[in-house]
């Protein structure tokens, strides 16, 4: 089953609360929360107080991804917050497997991200550890960017890894997905697509949420 997990960055931060009630009422399957820093990337977003006020809209799996440097020194909070998927940075954590058991020791699932240019080798120790593993299809730090074409093979080597020592995986891909390759993305091993820009263009998130799960 391919899973749509719409990216917040994009909606209308004005009413939030809103928006992530239309999501779930209108087909999504997850709610993807991009949580930035200014240090890791260059740019700033969503805290713990945040994803708290909004755990109360919605019932759907809160797929939370650390764009932070020393994301460890958080967990604890955003697991608190409301938090259901903890996604940390392999770029941006020192002790990973640390970070991963810790996560999971919340009763949360675990997940890890990388950027477009890291190697898929550095993920074969923990593979098997983790819930989830995030391809970053854009650099990370703004919404509204172009796919990554390369990446594409990744998907495609990480679909394979699982196979071989984690079937269940989750393969999560963010980044310039829209209608015209969300089946390239999904044909390549994905199955959690995160959509922000697509989902929410001209606010008419029912039409855009149908249009991207009719391309899976």
């Amino acid at each position: 089953m391919i899973k749509l997990s719409p990216s917040i960055l994009s909606a209308d931060l004005s009413k939030l609360g809103e928006d992530v009630i239309s999501l779930e009422k209108f087909g999504a399957d997850m709610i993807h929360i991009d949580v930035m820093d200014g240090s890791f990337v260059p740019n700033i977003s969503f805290g713990m107080p945040i994803i708290k006020a909004i755990r109360e809209t919605s019932k759907l799996v809160f797929d939370v991804h650390l764009m932070i440097e020393e994301p460890s020194r958080y967990i604890e909070d955003f697991a608190k917050a409301g938090a259901d998927i903890i996604t940390v940075h392999y770029e941006s954590d020192v002790h990973l497997d640390r970070t991963i058991k810790y996560i999971k020791s919340f009763g949360k699932m675990a997940g890890v991200a990388i950027n477009p240019s890291t190697p898929i080798s550095v993920l074969e120790c923990i593979i098997k550890e983790v819930d989830m593993i995030l391809v970053m299809s854009v650099n990370p730090g703004f919404g509204g960017q172009s796919f990554i074409d390369y990446t594409l093979n990744k998907i495609h080597q990480i679909k394979e890894l699982s196979e071989k020592y984690n079937p269940s995986l989750m393969i999560e891909v963010d980044g310039g997905i829209n209608s015209n390759n969300i089946k390239k993305v999904v044909d390549c091993g994905a199955n959690v697509i995160v959509a922000g820009s697509s989902v929410f263009k001209n606010k008419e998130i029912e039409k855009n949420i149908k249009t991207l799960k009719e391309g899976f």
